[in-house]
């Protein structure tokens, strides 16, 4: 969170230099970040290729909540926890699943 707090007309408000720019005040040279799988090298385009991915490591799906789509794993009280629509997964999904699987998923900047 960047910016600058500003008062004008008795407002407090903060303004964000690089928001004109419609970028939402990201750099024109962002980069995109995706999910590896390490031991393939294959990025993650999809729940189902995740899905299989994560089934091969023990991960089962969970069936709590209709709007997410979750997976959880016997020996384990972790619980990875994902939007149903795959345009909404971002990096903080991706780095919660590098996190719960060691060494076998990266993010990645492209």
């Amino acid at each position: 969170m960047s910016g600058v707090w500003v008062f004008k007309d008795g407002v407090m408000r903060r303004e964000n230099p690089g928001a004109e720019s419609g970028d939402g005040g990201q750099s024109s040279n962002a980069r995109r970040k995706v999910l590896v799988h390490t031991p393939t090298d294959q990025v993650i385009t999809s729940y189902a290729l995740l899905e299989a991915k994560l089934a091969g490591l023990g991960w089962e799906r969970y069936n709590g909540e209709p709007h997410l789509l979750q997976f959880h794993k016997q020996s384990s009280v972790h619980l990875i926890s994902l939007p149903r629509d795959f345009s909404k997964f971002n990096s903080v999904h991706m780095y919660d699943i590098v996190v719960k699987t060691r060494n076998e998923f990266r993010v990645k900047e492209v």
